[in-house]
């Protein structure tokens, strides 16, 4: 079992049954007192971050997650249902793991999917998508004569800040990590 002495951003480690992926890790010494590894750590069930501090050399529990590719299907329910394109099988995703992505979901849309045996853990989203303008919040002319950004709701119901040139049923080019507009398509 590894030590977190070797604990790195990006590997998944369990704690109380519960999963994490390491966010940052640092070596902290003191000059009085032991030394040791503060991390910060994100659940991959809430996608809360928590901060933990590890002795040096305490043995800590990896967890292997496998991805797989996932196509939005549809909303079910309150849950969301996806294909796993390699295995052809449906996959239910609670409302709980999509949390705020669901703003960037359509239909076709490809994923990937994290899972620990049977059970995914977390959905992350292509960094960028093309996706249609549906609205545009109303502004004064004034506002938009002087080049000041407006706001646009897409297709799937996100809000994104686009320049006042803009028009409904443009596609737009979105980075769904920072929900900010690139260009338009």
């Amino acid at each position: 079992m590894p030590t977190s002495t070797y604990i790195t951003p990006g590997m998944t480690i369990s704690l109380d049954k519960k999963f994490f992926r390491v966010e940052s890790s640092v070596k902290v010494t003191v000059p009085k007192g032991a030394p040791f590894i503060k991390t910060k750590l994100r659940n991959l069930v809430t996608n809360e971050i928590v901060e933990k501090n590890f002795k040096p050399d305490q043995p800590v529990e990896t967890v292997s997650l496998v991805e797989r590719l996932l196509e939005f299907l549809y909303l079910e329910g309150k849950d969301y249902l996806f294909l796993d394109v390699d295995q052809l099988e449906q996959v239910m995703v609670s409302t709980q793991i999509i949390g705020d992505k669901v703003n960037f979901l359509k239909e076709g849309i490809e994923l990937k999917g994290f899972f620990y045996g049977d059970t995914i853990f977390s959905i992350e989203l292509p960094q960028f998508l093309e996706l249609m303008i549906a609205k545009t919040e109303s502004e004064d002319d004034e506002a938009s004569l002087g080049g000041a950004n407006k706001i646009a709701i897409l297709e799937t119901g996100a809000r994104v800040e686009v320049p006042p040139f803009i028009e409904i049923g443009d596609i737009i080019k979105v980075d769904t990590k920072t929900n900010d507009y690139i260009q338009r398509v």
